[in-house]
């Protein structure tokens, strides 16, 4: 490899080219073969031979693009927005490839920060600095100029807003980060850099956010677990505080762990309301 360049993930897969000239394919058909992914190209190999894309080329990381059965029936894939064409790349393990695609784009790319920009619901008097960014399975880490390190878990991440702003007298892309740190303030970060980088920074994010959504199908019961958990009712109170079944209890443990909202602390069903949950609970708390 030239220098400067180094592989970040190296793995079997499908691909298919799925919009070409700037028109959907209908009739969609996949290749299996070889995908390698370094810091500066994507390379796919199969029998009808290799195609090199630099990532320099990559205006997007898209949705899904069912043209056929063909694809609709494969459930996760990446797709690569060239502009004029889309690649789809279906690999053996999905998040894995996805979050290493990010990597390749993002990792020890710089981009200016201000932290904290808010505070308790109180804006900062704090300037902006360079940081250096780096993706890792929990979310997005910036070490900043001035010593300070910044933890975006995607867990964390309550709202996001992306809108153009001054920076240092030039106007650039600026994402809007809410997340809570590590003693569960709840803060606002902002992220600032060139455009295409900061396409791909925010798409990262958004998958935060879309976790931190509550846009969940509870019943009744469940809200009333999640707000008397949100009140600070000890797991194991449960079932005599809401006057409920101890197993009824069991099971709506269970139901919120599966839709990820609480998180199991012990094998005896001890949950904590996650960054999700909260937000939830707060909700529900705020419409009685």
């Amino acid at each position: 490899m030239p220098d400067g360049e180094y592989k970040v993930a190296d793995t079997q897969g499908r691909f298919a080219v799925a919009v070409r000239d700037g028109r959907k394919v209908s009739d969609v058909s996949w290749t299996p073969g070889r995908v390698l992914l370094s810091n500066r190209r994507l390379i796919l190999a199969g029998n009808d031979g290799k195609r090199t894309v630099p990532l320099s080329d990559l205006r997007g990381l898209g949705g899904r693009q069912d043209a056929n059965q063909s694809v609709a029936r494969v459930s996760n894939y990446v797709s690569f927005d060239l502009g004029d064409q889309v690649l789809l790349v279906a690999a053996a393990e999905h998040e894995e490839f996805e979050r290493d695609v990010y990597r390749a784009l993002l990792d020890q790319r710089t981009v200016m920060a201000k932290h904290p920009a808010i505070e308790g619901g109180v804006v900062q008097d704090t300037g902006w600095e360079q940081a250096r960014v780096k993706i890792d399975e929990n979310g997005l880490n910036a070490a900043l100029e001035g010593g300070a390190f910044v933890e975006f878990d995607l867990d964390d991440i309550s709202g996001l807003d992306a809108a153009k702003r001054t920076v240092n007298g030039e106007k650039k892309p600026v994402i809007e980060v809410a997340h809570t740190d590590d003693e569960g303030t709840s803060i606002e970060t902002h992220v600032a850099g060139e455009p295409n980088r900061m396409r791909f920074v925010e798409a990262w994010l958004r998958k935060g956010e879309e976790r931190s959504s509550t846009n969940v199908d509870l019943s009744s019961r469940d809200r009333e677990v999640l707000m008397a958990l949100y009140s600070g009712v000890s797991p194991f109170e449960i079932p005599s505080f809401l006057g409920m079944d101890v197993d009824d209890v069991e099971e709506t443990f269970e139901r919120l762990v599966d839709l990820d909202v609480v998180e199991e602390v012990r094998v005896r069903r001890e949950v904590a309301l996650n960054s999700r949950g909260r937000n939830i609970a707060s909700e529900a708390m705020n419409e009685q």
